[in-house]
């Protein structure tokens, strides 16, 4: 080896182990970078990045907000959609997906236009959704139902259904023909043969109550599940276990991995964000602590940028719990929702 190739070599081992000591001290680390104010109302839920045309989509109560990531300019909406959750994209065929809770269906529309394609039946509180590259259909998970509705992204028509035997919230694909997801009343995951379209087995996840969002390292078979005991349970997909639990904040609801700098990323409602370091495919620990604001409670990071987003608003007190809803939400105020970028 010439000694420049050394020289070269080395340069970029050093700054690899600056940029790792550097997300793990938490200095300069991540922070808000930037807020942007889009006002309207309605709550919230996930958001998807559109990695080719550099795009966000906000489930925004009623309709998909999109918005230019770099501009930060609102592009569109998609419209019709009763109780928006979520957002899956597929480019081959360039559909989008859109869940509707409230109607428990699925809005599927183009990608470029953002025109309404169509309206198709899936289940009772119809909730996060993806698109699988290996079987090439889109799963969507629907709570109330216990199940999975899955999808023809050609058509948009449901073309079968997976029994969860609980409560399902959010989903992954690990690229090798695996769906996993959290499955919430029963603090496990469980694990999908996406093109049998059947369950082939589940695993609890310990002191984790209540998983909510999920992040995956497919190239180490690392699942990440948040919960709302305020631990991050991470699993062995292979093995089919939990291997470890760290401490998160509070009134966690999503999660993300970044396998470029190996960090995970819990977006807690109390105005936080948790970054986890994966040290080894054995040991994890919290390297960070992020403010963000309160209610910013879903998360999504680009993996080519290593930017996140977020997004919130200003809210007020909760009414007086009741039987009926003994645990209310507070109220979003007109015109306060906000976009927030996250950067190094």
């Amino acid at each position: 080896m010439s000694s420049m190739l050394k020289y070269v070599m080395s340069a970029l081992a050093l700054g690899a182990s600056v940029g790792v000591a550097s997300a793990q001290s938490g200095q300069p680390g991540y922070h808000v970078v930037r807020q942007i104010k889009f006002g309207g109302e309605g709550r919230w839920d996930y958001i998807t990045i559109d990695t080719a045309g550099h795009r966000l989509f906000i489930a925004r109560q009623s309709r998909i907000m999109v918005v230019e990531q770099e501009s930060g300019k609102l592009l569109g909406e998609v419209p019709g959609v009763d109780g928006a959750h979520g957002v899956a994209l597929d480019y081959k065929t360039s559909h989008g997906f859109a869940t509707a809770g409230r109607s428990g269906t699925v809005t599927m529309f183009d990608m470029k236009t953002l025109k309404v394609l169509g309206s198709h039946p899936a289940a009772d509180d119809a909730d996060a959704i993806l698109f699988d590259p290996v079987s090439q259909k889109v799963f969507s998970f629907n709570g109330d139902a216990n199940s999975a509705s899955v999808i023809d992204p050609v058509s948009g028509d449901s073309v079968g259904t997976i029994p969860l035997g609980g409560k399902p919230e959010f989903g992954v694909s690990a690229g090798d023909g695996k769906l996993y997801v959290n499955i919430e009343d029963k603090g496990e995951v469980a694990e999908i043969d996406a093109k049998a379209r059947g369950v082939l087995r589940r695993w609890p996840l310990g002191p984790c109550t209540e998983p909510t969002g999920l992040a995956i390292d497919r190239v180490h078979h690392r699942l990440f599940s948040v919960c709302h005991s305020k631990v991050m349970a991470i699993s062995d997909a292979e093995a089919g276990k939990l291997i470890s639990t760290v401490p998160i904040g509070e009134g966690v609801d999503g999660a993300a991995f970044d396998p470029g700098t190996g960090l995970a990323f819990a977006s807690n409602g109390e105005g936080t964000v948790t970054v986890v370091h994966e040290d080894s495919p054995t040991q994890f620990r919290p390297v960070a602590t992020v403010q963000t604001r309160r209610g910013a409670r879903t998360i999504a990071l680009d993996p080519h940028s290593h930017r996140l987003y977020t997004v919130t608003a200003d809210l007020g007190d909760p009414p007086p719990a009741s039987e009926q809803d003994p645990h209310p939400r507070p109220p979003v105020l007109p015109g306060t929702f906000t976009l927030l970028v996250l950067d190094r």
